[in-house]
C-alpha cells in the first residue's frame, strides 16, 4: 500500500482548504512554520491513515477528498461515526490527550492529505491562543454531535435514522456540487448501513421506499437527493 503513495508539496497559504480548516486561526508567520514542518501525500481510495488503538505521531489535515472515520465493534463490523472532508483535522484529540486513537480513518476516494508532526502541532497550540480556542470549540461541537447521534440511535426507528443520515451527507457532499445542481452521495451500501446502524438488507429496502416516495433517485451506488423537504418529514424533524 505504501508504494502507491505519492508525495506532493502544498503551501498552507495557498491551500484551497485552509479557510475551512482549524488552521485558519493562525497568522501568516504561524502558517509558514506549519507549512515548513508538514508533509503532503496523495492517498489512493481505500488506504488507511491510522488504526484504532495505535498511538498518534501527529495530525492529518485533508486538502482534498473524503475520509471515513469508524470504530470496530465486538463482531468486527465497522461503525462509521463521520465522513471528514476538505479542511478536516484528524487525530488531534488523541494527540492532545496523549492517548491511542479511539477510531480508524480510511480514504473513501483519492485524497491529498497533509501530515503535521506532533511536536509542531503542540508548539503551535501553545503559541496561538486563537488556535487553542478553535480547537476547544471544535472538541465541544464534536461532543455535542456525538451525543445527538447516540440519542438518535437509541430512540429513533431505522427509517428516521436513514433520512437524517442522508440529510447530513447531503450537507457534506453538497459542497462539491454546483450551487443549484443536484447533490449525489457516493457511498457503498455497506458503509451507509454502518452509518445508520442497520443491516444492509434493511437499508436497501428503505432506500427503495424512499425512491417510491420520490425523495431520492439512485444510479449504481450513487444516491441523488431529490426532495430534502420530504426527507425531513420522513426523519420526523418537523
Amino acid at each position: 500500500m505504501r508504494s502507491k503513495m505519492q508525495h506532493t508539496s502544498i503551501a498552507c497559504a495557498a491551500c484551497r482548504s485552509q479557510a475551512k480548516s482549524l488552521f485558519n486561526a493562525l497568522n501568516n508567520g504561524q502558517l509558514t512554520n506549519i507549512s515548513e514542518s508538514k508533509s503532503c501525500t496523495v492517498y489512493r481510495k481505500g488506504q488507511i491513515l491510522f488504526h484504532e488503538g495505535t498511538r498518534p505521531l501527529g495530525v492529518f489535515c485533508i486538502n482534498q477528498g473524503k475520509v471515513k472515520i469508524y470504530k470496530l465493534g465486538y463482531d468486527g463490523k465497522e461503525q462509521i461515526t463521520t465522513i471528514a472532508r476538505e479542511g478536516g483535522l484528524l487525530g488531534y484529540k488523541a494527540l492532545i490527550a496523549e492517548d491511542t486513537y479511539s477510531v480508524s480513518a480510511e480514504t473513501l476516494e483519492d485524497c491529498t492529505i497533509c501530515f503535521l508532526p506532533k511536536s509542531s502541532f503542540l508548539q503551535t497550540l501553545q503559541e496561538s491562543s486563537s488556535f487553542n480556542e478553535r480547537i476547544m470549540k471544535q472538541v465541544c461541537h464534536e461532543l455535542g454531535v456525538m451525543t445527538e447521534n447516540l440519542t438518535n440511535q437509541a430512540q429513533r426507528p431505522v427509517r428516521e435514522r436513514l433520512a437524517i443520515t442522508l440529510l447530513k451527507l447531503r450537507d457534506t457532499y453538497g459542497l462539491d456540487a454546483h450551487e443549484d445542481g443536484p447533490i449525489e452521495i457516493n457511498l457503498t451500501r455497506d458503509d451507509l448501513a454502518n452509518m445508520v446502524g442497520t443491516a444492509t438488507e434493511t437499508l436497501i429496502r428503505l432506500l427503495h421506499e424512499f425512491k417510491k416516495d420520490e425523495y431520492i433517485t439512485t444510479k449504481g451506488r450513487k444516491i441523488r437527493i431529490e426532495d430534502p423537504t420530504g426527507l425531513s418529514q420522513a426523519a420526523n424533524l418537523y
